[in-house]
């Protein structure tokens, strides 16, 4: 089957195709060298259309080779690890003291990538392809990783020592600059207190006491509270003093500048100074000696000041050494990330093969794509020929259906994503994509048709993909714009399907555009129908008559002709026109994927479904919609505008069409048609039988002469299982009802109540959904609609509204600017986003239900291959 050439020319890009390899959950591979150049031809003509032949091999590696042969395997992306260790814990495979290792080093990454985060760095992106690095070199990299953690370790520490003690000295600094100085001179006064009783006797119990004094700094939220709590459980037995201070201090720990108050106490008696010091600990509240004498604080303060200026030297000298350790982190780090990564990765593949019972190779399983398998014999030969004894790649028969490999590049990837979101393909069974590519645009088109909307669209898409090499693109995480980005390319065609179907109902922002000249001429029926001014008075509205000559002087080249959006019924052509328009869309589209399944049945080598399902199928869905499709298409070319007025009604001769009845009132649209009619009603009924029970019963047939030819011949029928061809044996019996599959398997297998139960449930789906999935497709005509309308309706009150009041107002300049701005905001917020996904999303079920289950059973697996590679590069 050979691709459109729109495909083709879609997927060259300058003589190489990034091809993108994706698995289920996996990353992301792509790949540009000149050899991919050579497949071109061969992926553009199979791959896309059917999944690549899949082929499980078995890996022989020596036990001295299998770790570089496991590392080219995953450099190059060629091989998904089959598990043959499914049965063993993990904590008792062959690596796993090699995989705690990488995961020990990963831990102390994640540490030192923390540290440059916190210091305000960036880890610089590894330069060139990094391999994996053999297993003698996981110690150096180990004892450097540990030497540079404990020197972060001990320099963080002895900072945050300094940070803290430098942070001491400042308080204590601020506590003895700010002298509190009215306190001071309270508590040396000799006068008699407010409190001081004026009789005093003499020898009594306060005459030996001294004042003292508790000065240190507070957190500034903390000390009302603190003054608060002082005063009640010291019963006015002190005097403090707050103050805030006058510069902010950087925190020790946090490094954020705050600032702190400072506070003064004095008291007299042992019992309140106790109370004092436990409230201020309890506080947390940094406490300092005080001395009285104004000389002696003075020279504590220089003392302090010296010792700061001293510990800011020494501090600066350590962050100049910490910043020395944090770039050779920089410079080690990303390399190192990436080479452990990889190393752990080979280990947890070889974790997965077996050992031999020699202990001198390894053996592993994989599915590989049969294409690839030159390229994967010369990598394993190249990557043990310094060991000596060469891997062997041996291709092995395999009964389970192998996993589905469709290669994508950047343009078809957000095609084959829709396909996917619905279910991965089975093997090697049609795949939709390539068909999507036109279709799924042009349904959204059909629902979107609008040449301005469209054009946004298309200007916004084509931004993206001249943009998309750029790294600030690339590296963006915000979600939705990796959404709008990854399908920049549907978008792109999205918006160029809308500019054409746009055209075609002529809307552009909903208004209609005079591109040719107006078929419909009003000057030939004001000429020959005789209208007087009187008439014109009295009639406010005025038709058109194209049975007068000169009124209708043909078809508009293209489109709809605009004199349309000036007539009163417009409405309603419209609604006659895409109706029967979604009508015939959506039977076409039907048809197209029962036709799909005809390529399946003939690659599966079911030639008995092509008569016994694909060909009733066909007869269903054209006998009776089919028919429908005809009847609107014969009337749009046999009656003409003179007989519109006598024409018959499509749907009432649908409907006695069923009832096999006819109308008197609504007489036949052509000869013959009462003998037509009931005759499809008939085959068509007639076809359900056969659906239901012709494929049950030709398969127990087959079932049965196959059961009794291996009981006639059991020796000749062992040997020709033998002899099979060294292939998967899945192609042979890929599709689980198939009952010529050879081997006791598949007797075991068949039960004919099965067989017919999934038969009766195919039948009934698609009979049943030949009605309803024709009926879905009328979303095409109301979606269609309502954005016309819609946009009709912000066009009206809005921009004409605006366009209207600056003429009233004489200063439309002035007024249109805001005008046009809201009118900006709610066509891109209603008419392309919401409105956008909306039309995706009815296209997007137009795909999956209506297209995809007449031949799409999405049942299948991705092919994951052991990579390197992360999703982006």
């Amino acid at each position: 089957m050979e691709a459109p050439s729109f495909v083709l020319s879609c997927l060259w890009r300058g003589g190489q195709v990034p091809f993108t390899q994706r698995g289920s959950g996996g990353p992301e591979r792509v790949r540009d060298s000149p050899k991919n150049t050579q497949l071109i031809t061969a992926w553009t003509m199979g791959s896309m259309f059917r999944s690549e032949e899949v082929a499980l091999v078995q890996l022989f590696l020596p036990t001295a080779a299998a770790y570089a042969c496991v590392s080219q395997l995953g450099e190059l992306g060629l091989v998904e690890f089959r598990d043959l260790n499914a049965s063993v814990s993990a904590f008792q495979r062959r690596f796993v003291v090699d995989v705690r290792r990488c995961e020990e080093l990963e831990k102390t990454f994640t540490f030192l990538q923390e540290e440059v985060r916190q210091a305000g760095l960036t880890l610089p992106l590894p330069e060139g392809a990094l391999p994996a690095p053999l297993p003698r070199d996981l110690l150096r990299i180990q004892e450097e990783t540990d030497r540079l953690a404990q020197e972060l370790r001990d320099v963080r520490g002895n900072r945050q020592a300094l940070r803290a003690q430098l942070h001491q000295l400042q308080l204590h600094s601020a506590v003895l600059g700010q002298g509190h100085g009215p306190l001071l001179a309270a508590s040396h006064t000799d006068g008699p207190l407010e409190r001081t009783p004026l009789l005093q006797s003499p020898g009594g119990p306060h005459q030996d006491l001294r004042v003292n004094f508790v000065a240190g700094a507070v957190e500034p939220h903390k000390a009302a509270a603190l003054e608060r709590l002082l005063w009640r459980a010291c019963h006015g037995f002190l005097i403090a003093s707050f103050r805030d201070m006058d510069q902010q201090l950087e925190g020790p720990v946090t490094g954020e500048p705050a600032t702190w108050v400072t506070f003064l106490i004095s008291y007299w008696g042992e019992q309140i100074g106790q109370k004092i010091r436990k409230i201020t600990d309890c506080f947390h509240c940094h406490v300092f000696p005080f001395v009285e004498q104004e000389e002696a604080r003075r020279a504590a303060l220089q003392q302090l000041r010296q010792q700061s200026q001293e510990l800011q030297e020494v501090l600066g000298e350590t962050e100049h050494f910490l910043s020395q350790v944090l770039g050779r982190v920089q410079t080690l780090l990303p390399p190192w990330q990436v080479q452990i990564r990889k190393m752990k990765a080979v280990y947890l593949a070889l974790n997965q093969c077996s050992v031999s019972t020699t202990h001198k190779c390894l053996i592993g399983e994989a599915w590989c794509a049969t294409r690839d398998l030159p390229t994967l014999q010369q990598a394993l030969q190249g990557s043990s020929s310094e060991a000596g004894v060469s891997a062997v790649v041996h291709r092995i028969p395999c009964r389970d259906m192998p996993p589905t490999l469709i290669r994508t590049n950047r343009f078809t990837a957000s095609f084959q994503g829709i396909v996917d979101a619905y279910g991965v393909g089975r093997y090697q069974e049609v795949n939709p994509a390539p068909y999507t590519i036109i279709t799924f645009p042009f349904l959204f088109a059909v629902m979107f048709g609008d040449v301005g909307h469209g054009l946004l669209m298309f200007l916004f898409a084509l931004a993206m993909v001249l943009a998309e090499n750029r790294p600030a693109v690339k590296t963006a995480r915000n979600e939705i714009w990796r959404t709008f980005f990854e399908g920049r390319y549907l978008l792109l065609l999205m918006g160029l399907f809308s500019i054409y179907t746009g055209f075609i109902y002529n809307e552009c922002f909903s208004c209609a555009t005079a591109v040719f000249p107006s078929g419909w001429s009003v000057a030939a029926m004001a000429n020959q129908s005789g209208w007087s001014d009187a008439f014109l008075a009295q009639q406010p509205l005025l038709s058109l008559d194209p049975n007068v000559t000169g009124v209708f002087l043909g078809p508009y080249p293209f489109g709809i002709d605009p004199v349309w959006s000036l007539a009163v019924n417009h409405l309603s052509f419209l609604n006659s026109f895409k109706m029967k328009m979604s009508v015939i869309l959506g039977v076409t589209h039907m048809t197209f994927g029962v036709v799909l399944g005809v390529f399946n049945h003939m690659h599966f080598g079911q030639w008995h479904r092509l008569l016994l399902e694909t060909l009733p199928e066909l007869v269903f869905l054209l006998g009776l919609f089919g028919y429908l499709v005809f009847l609107v298409a014969y009337k749009w070319l046999r009656v003409t505008a003179a007989s519109a007025a006598s024409a018959p009604s499509i749907l009432i001769l649908f409907i006695n069409m069923f009832l096999f009845s006819s109308s008197p009132t609504n007489r036949p649209l052509f000869s013959g048609q009462e003998v037509v009619q009931p005759t499809l009603v008939v085959l068509a009924l007639a076809m359900v039988p056969v659906l239901l029970l012709g494929t049950p019963l030709f398969l127990h047939r087959e079932h049965r002469r196959c059961h009794s030819r291996r009981r006639q011949q059991p020796d000749k029928d062992t040997a020709g299982l033998l002899d099979l061809p060294d292939t998967s044996l899945a192609s042979q019996g890929s599709d689980e009802e198939k009952a010529g599959c050879p081997g006791d398997q598949a007797e075991a297998e068949f039960v004919l109540s099965e067989v017919f139960m999934h038969q009766a449930i195919h039948t009934i789906e698609f009979c049943l959904g030949c009605i309803s999935n024709t009926a879905s497709y009328l979303r095409l005509w109301a979606l269609s609609l309502a954005h016309a309308q819609l946009s009709q309706v912000l066009w009206a009150m809005v921009m004409r509204a605006g366009l209207s009041l600056g003429g009233e107002m004489g200063v439309a300049a002035v007024v249109l600017v805001p005008v046009f701005a809201a009118f900006a905001v709610m066509t891109v917020a209603i008419l392309l986003v919401m409105e956008g996904l909306s039309a995706f999303l009815h296209a997007l079920r137009l795909h999956w239900v209506e297209f995809q289950n007449k031949f799409y059973s999405g049942t299948g697996y991705k092919l994951s291959p052991f990579t390197f590679a992360v999703e982006g590069e």
